[in-house]
């Protein structure tokens, strides 16, 4: 169950911390502005101690993402992600205490006593790496959705335990929060898997469910930078864009059953990713070419609008008419 309460939970009053889990979680911090900007744009909007918790929730999964990423052998790789498992064993029991020298499991473990943050959806996230590092690949889009959902979803829901939720009026369905959070976490992966097409191909993986590269004559892969002869490359971008949009509006019920700061952390971090969308939907072929991003006058437009809160109406205008 995803917790529900009356405006903003207790934990969101700022709160003295030690020392030692101060230093922790700066070292988060500093590691999440310098591996995912996108992401630590958004959480600038928050409160510190949301700011902090989520900090210390992406350095977890940037060590757990890391492993994957990394050179090490396959056997090797399977070793150390059982080892992460350990340690989130450990803040799971309560083991870790703030002198540990590990200071994102010192982090975390301090954020998952103030906050009801699902732990589990870590252990998703590393059998989710797990896939990767055995070379899966996915015929179909459910079987696509499988992975997306604990690489991603399973992100979306760790995020709630640290937003909270209220509630709002025009929300009457607030118990299913948990829900678009997993599904708003599916349309942002599904769109780094569109942006990161050739960086993928390279790594020699292939993410893109199989029947679609079919349907489309993309099967031959993207490792040249181009198509291949005959492929609507075009056709199966705007095919993944239709879906990930989609997503994205069955996401975005999400923001007014969340408090103001918060749903304007959630709006930033997903407007920035609609917005790639659109550029990728208007060219699809720059993902052959690098990776496409935005620049950062646009992105403060998006934390603008995220921070007025308009997004959040605009979702509760559409909900609204949908019930008349």
């Amino acid at each position: 169950m995803s917790p529900t309460v009356e405006g903003p939970t207790h934990a969101s009053a700022q709160t003295a911390v030690s020392a030692p889990v101060s230093a922790a979680y700066s070292y988060c911090e500093a590691v999440t502005g310098s591996q995912a900007r996108n992401f630590a744009y958004g959480i600038r909007l928050l409160p510190t101690d949301k700011r902090h918790a989520m900090s210390a929730l992406y350095a977890f999964s940037r060590r757990v993402d890391d492993i994957g990423d990394g050179t090490l052998p396959a056997e090797a790789k399977f070793a150390r992600l059982e080892e992460t498992r350990a340690v989130l064993g450990r803040i799971r029991a309560g083991e870790v205490d703030e002198d540990d020298t590990d200071p994102v499991a010192v982090a975390l473990a301090h954020a998952a006593r103030r906050f009801p943050i699902p732990l589990g959806g870590l252990d998703e996230l590393i059998d989710g790496v797990l896939m990767d590092v055995r070379g899966e690949t996915y015929e179909t889009w459910d079987d696509l959705k499988t992975y997306c959902r604990c690489v991603a979803g399973a992100i979306g829901r760790l995020s709630l335990g640290v937003f909270g939720t209220v509630n709002a009026p025009g929300t009457p369905d607030a118990a299913r929060a948990s829900e678009y959070a997993d599904t708003l976490g599916l349309a942002l992966q599904l769109t780094n898997i569109l942006r990161d097409v050739r960086e993928d191909a390279g790594n020699g993986r292939t993410y893109l469910p199989a029947e679609d590269l079919a349907k489309f004559g993309c099967s031959e892969g993207f490792q040249a930078g181009r198509p291949g002869p005959g492929a609507d490359f075009a056709g199966l971008v705007h095919h993944e864009v239709r879906r990930a949009r989609a997503l994205f509006a069955e996401g975005y019920r999400l923001l007014p059953m969340l408090d103001r700061r918060s749903g304007a952390c959630v709006a930033a971090m997903a407007g920035i990713y609609r917005r790639l969308l659109d550029r990728i939907e208007r060219e699809p072929e720059a993902v052959l070419r690098g990776r496409v991003s935005l620049p950062p006058h646009e992105k403060a437009y998006v934390a603008v609008r995220g921070l007025s809160g308009l997004d959040a109406r605009t979702v509760s205008r559409q909900a609204v008419r949908r019930r008349m």
